[in-house]
């Protein structure tokens, strides 16, 4: 019966890659969630949905849709820097990882991180890093991630 649960938990809450018509399932304020993000036009969201799409493998933006709601409820994105070190190697980025405050508490958080760094290590990378807040570094010791070093930023906007 348990199981029965946990399949009906994934079909309810697949995770997929982001699309066009995310826009309107409210894509862009769960991206409020987390920080700035503003209102864009369609023609301004449609110019950087394809310009990341042309990106391929190598920039993915994933969202879970809650199928019931028809709404956008996580999202998180994966980048793969190309390097020099380690033999030309490759770095995944984990960015923009935010659930909705709805939905918080039903591992959808995990689940977005599990299939991001999948994605990482499927493309060759020999490590996946993120930045966090402090509140959050527990979370991310749970998917099996470890501190290492101090984050700096410097914004110009």
């Amino acid at each position: 019966m348990q199981s029965s649960k946990s399949s009906n938990e994934d079909q309810k809450f697949g995770i997929r890659k982001l699309e066009m018509s995310d826009k309107s399932k409210g894509f862009l304020e769960l991206l409020q969630q987390l920080s700035v993000c503003g209102s864009l036009s369609d023609k301004l969201f449609e110019e950087r949905f394809h310009e990341i799409s042309s990106y391929g493998d190598d920039h993915l933006i994933c969202v879970i849709e809650d199928d019931f709601l028809g709404k956008i409820i996580a999202t998180g994105s994966v980048f793969i820097e190309k390097k020099f070190l380690r033999n030309c190697g490759t770095v995944g980025h984990i960015e923009d990882v935010v659930v909705d405050s709805s939905a918080r508490s039903m591992k959808l958080g995990k689940k977005i991180i599990e299939f991001l760094t999948d994605h990482a290590r499927s493309k060759g990378c020999y490590k996946v890093i993120l930045d966090c807040k402090d509140e959050n570094i527990a979370f991310y010791e749970k998917c099996g991630y470890k501190q290492n070093g101090i984050q700096m930023a410097k914004y110009f906007i």
